[in-house]
């Protein structure tokens, strides 16, 4: 129940599927959703449970730019599922979003997750990965279009943004997407 090796297990499996959906074009019709499902139920997770746990932490700055390079996955996958899987289109599309993604699993491999190894006990771990796996399962089948405020205002704690309680949810989601990581 160790939150980082959950974690890591669901980067492998978003590897798996991004090699599959690149190299082979005709699993994209079927493929393409339970990826971006899967994407998003991991992101919100880690969003909810995680990047709050790794803060308190003291793991700050790199969660902000986790955060950050969540929020360009999310608008990337968003334009995906919007998508004809057969079109070129749809092609340099998921080549963005698996780039930015496969980015972002690097990295928060390399800096967030041994962090959390080092400054949170095996127990703070195992507990966490239970709160993950929770959070991951309630949102497994959503999509990025699908956030409400409130989860609109976890990704501003997130990366510390000033004054999203005041703001319509609208207003919120335009400014997130002003401080992803594209």
């Amino acid at each position: 129940m160790n939150a980082v090796d959950l974690i890591v297990k669901d980067h492998r499996e978003l590897q798996r599927m991004f090699e599959e959906l690149r190299s082979d074009a005709s699993t994209r019709p079927t493929l393409a959703p339970v990826m971006s499902t899967l994407l998003f139920a991991h992101s919100r997770a880690e969003e909810s449970e995680v990047y709050p746990a790794a803060r308190a932490a003291g793991i700050e700055e790199d969660v902000e730019h986790s955060q950050e390079e969540h929020l360009a996955a999310d608008q990337l996958a968003e334009r995906l599922t919007g998508l004809d899987p057969e079109s070129g289109e749809f092609g340099d599309v998921l080549g963005e979003l698996v780039e930015a993604v496969t980015h972002h699993l690097e990295e928060e491999e390399e800096t967030v997750l041994p962090q959390m190894r080092e400054r949170m006990s095996a127990e703070e771990l195992d507990k966490l990965g239970r709160r993950f796996l929770a959070a991951r399962a309630e949102h497994l089948g959503e999509q990025p279009g699908d956030m409400t405020k409130a989860e609109l205002e976890q990704q501003a704690r997130n990366i510390d943004l000033d004054g999203a309680s005041t703001m319509s949810k609208d207003e919120l989601k335009e400014e997130l997407e002003e401080h992803a990581d594209l």
